[in-house]
């Protein structure tokens, strides 16, 4: 009698925590489909960025138009229990990045997982990608390029357009 108890009281925990892991990511991505719209800022070196943010395929897709000077387009989307990016570089690679999140939600975390057409660990990519929400109209990213080992960043601050 002992062991069904035990075995059914361990499955209920076990199905807890990945509720609570799964309801996180879902909650981030809620946060994030929050940002569908059109968006303008500068880049650390004050060259002028904009971004579309558009839900697209049901609203379980959020897509991203980044237009700097080489204009990039990533997607972001639940798998499961993880929020995921995958990023459609001008380099033509396509990182995959898997979310982690603070415990405020404000601040959401890309970091490489793996990559389509990447030759090599060594050839350049977009490693990370950070995404700090300030607000309705307020949004920062820092987005981390890696190449031979070496790291370069830039930063975009973006505010949404009228």
């Amino acid at each position: 009698m002992r062991v069904p108890r035990v075995a059914t009281l361990a499955l209920v925990l076990l199905a807890s925590v990945m509720a609570v892991a799964q309801s996180e990511a879902a909650k981030a991505f809620e946060k994030m489909k929050l940002l569908a719209g059109s968006w303008e800022g500068k880049t650390t070196a004050g060259h002028t960025v904009s971004e579309t943010l558009e839900l697209t395929a049901a609203g379980s897709t959020l897509m991203s138009q980044l237009n700097t000077e080489e204009p990039m387009v990533s997607m972001f989307y639940l798998d499961g229990d993880r929020l995921m990016m995958t990023h459609f570089c001008p380099s033509k690679n396509q990182p995959r990045m898997k979310a982690t999140i603070s415990p405020d939600g404000n601040i959401i975390t890309f970091d490489f997982l793996d990559a389509t057409n990447l030759a090599t660990p060594e050839t350049g990519h977009m490693h990370r990608a950070v995404y700090i929400l300030g607000g309705k109209d307020q949004l920062a990213e820092e987005w981390t390029w890696r190449q031979n080992g070496q790291e370069t960043k830039e930063r975009f601050e973006l505010h949404r357009k009228p």
